[in-house]
Order: C-alpha cells, then structure tokens, then sequence
C-alpha cells in the first residue's frame, strides 16, 4: 500500500572513527532513493539534512570517543523531534546515516508516544557502555542507551530512561562483538540471531521466527546497518566484518519484512562512499530500501 514517506538526511561522523560516513546521505540520494520509491508509488518528501557539527570545526581536544558527546546528543535531539513529528503526521520517516549513533535519536523519536518492535540488522551489537567500549566510540553505544545502559545523558536523550523493553528488541545479524558487550547482550534479554544461526536455519525461517517475538507490537522500526551485508557485497562501510548476509538474503530478508505491512520507521547507516566502489554499497542500499517498502519481484 501506498504511503508517505519523509526522508530525514543525518550527516553524522561523531560516533566512530574513520571519516566519511557523513557522506552517506549524498550518497543515497545519488543512488536515486527518493525515485525508486516515487515509482512504488510512495508519495516521497526530502526535507534535507539535520545539521551535525563538521568534525574538523570541534575543538581540538574533542578528536575521538566520548569527546564528540555533546555534539552527538545536540544533533540526535533534532533527530528525535523530526522522528516524534513525522509519525505523528502520519508519515514513515526514512532517516539516513551517517553513523549508528543517530539511532539513539531516530528510535527514542518514533517510539515517543506509541511502542514500536526494533530489529537492529548489524554485524555489530552496538551495545556497549563506555566502561565496557574498547575504543569509546558512540556508534557502538546506541541500543544499550535506548535500553537504558551506558552515559546517562545519552540514556535521557528526548525523554528519561529507556526506550524500550527486551521483548521489543531483536539483533540479527551480529558476528563481531567485544567482550564484556556479549556478557551485556546475555544480560539484556533481547533477541539475538547470529550469523551462525542464520547459516544453520537460514534467513527467512530466522526473520519470520523473529517476527513472531515481535507481534505483541503494532509497528516495527527497521535500523539497517550496511555492514550487516559481506564486505564482498557492500565495501563502502567504516567496520566491514567478513562473513556477513549476501545480497539475496538481505533481500529477503527486506521482503519478508514489507510482507508484514508493519513497518513504520527505517534508519539506514554506515554507509561510507571513501571507501566504496563507484557508490556501490549505497546503491545496494538504495535497492533494500525499495524491497523493504514493497518493491518485489513479481
């Protein structure tokens, strides 16, 4: 069916590292997003950027880790107010990374006034606090903070305390995790599938199992990081972990998904065109997009 879909750009490199990330917006909207989803019929609106500080113009000593913080959480409250508004309009904001750390803003927002089910697809767990981060990076922070772990100022963010309960969550996809995060992840209680789970079960009897944890929720929010796929499918991501989903079962996986009819929100992210092949992971990108929002092939 169609639908109103609002495209939020969220030019984000504060959370990690390797620069370039906050080119993935312009990266998506050349890969011709908003066209695709005009051709299924979407009425589709582009209302730019949320302004995140440039890196290079942060003070000197705010060059790595937590240091960015306040820069993060002053951009993610935008995040959150356009994610608030935009289903309160009706709309299926589309937010489009940048890093994952804007995720503490885009789910904090959606699930402001109603709940919504979260699948987190990640190679990574983003889950950890900065006691338990190897490098402090934010973008590995988000989904504890929106399940209440982790700086309290990042855990407050739009409204106090966690975002989420465990039985809301579900992580797929992940293969690359710290150590003291998975202690953390086995303490949260959310649902966890791993690559090894869906090499052994396949995608499409993982993802259906994971819909049904989900069906107490009306609606789903969709955070896609693109490093879920193998590097061999999308090179363009700052964290690449080899061994990840291929290109047609990510496209089920998106299909499956859009068969619900449930999807209210998306975030996509960690698209990084520096390191891409002539913009070919946010084309991939741009192709899961359109198969989450109903693109199929008959």
């Amino acid at each position: 069916m169609p639908s109103s879909i609002r495209i939020i750009g969220v030019p984000m490199d504060l959370g990690q590292s390797r620069r370039g990330v906050d080119m993935g917006p312009s990266a998506l909207r050349y890969a011709g997003l908003s066209h695709r989803l005009r051709k299924l019929g979407h009425t589709v609106e582009d209302i730019g950027n949320i302004p995140v500080p440039v890196r290079d113009t942060l003070s000197r000593e705010a060059r790595d880790g937590m240091s960015f913080l306040p820069s993060v959480l002053e951009a993610c409250d935008l995040i959150y107010e356009q994610g608030q508004k935009a289903i309160a309009e009706g709309c299926i904001p589309l937010f489009i990374g940048g890093d994952h750390s804007i995720a503490a803003g885009t789910v904090g927002g959606v699930t402001h006034n109603a709940p919504s089910g979260l699948l987190w697809i990640d190679a990574h767990g983003d889950f950890n606090t900065p006691e338990s981060s190897p490098s402090g990076n934010i973008h590995g922070m988000p989904l504890a903070a929106l399940m209440g772990l982790g700086t309290p100022e990042l855990v407050n963010l739009g409204r106090p305390g966690p975002k989420l309960q465990p039985s809301d969550v579900i992580l797929i996809g992940a293969r690359d995790l710290d150590i003291a995060e998975r202690a953390l992840l086995k303490e949260s209680r959310i649902g966890i599938y791993t690559m090894r789970e869906i090499d052994e079960r396949g995608i499409a009897a993982v993802i259906r199992e994971a819909l049904a944890r989900l069906q107490h929720l009306p609606r789903l929010h969709v955070s896609l990081d693109m490093d879920c796929l193998d590097p061999m499918e999308a090179p363009g991501v700052g964290t690449p972990v080899t061994g990840g989903l291929t290109y047609r079962e990510a496209h089920v996986l998106m299909e499956i998904l859009a068969d619900t009819g449930c999807v209210g929100s998306i975030d996509v992210v960690e698209i990084n065109p520096i390191l891409d092949e002539r913009n070919r992971t946010a084309e991939i990108a741009a192709e899961l997009l359109a198969s989450l929002l109903g693109k199929s092939i008959l």
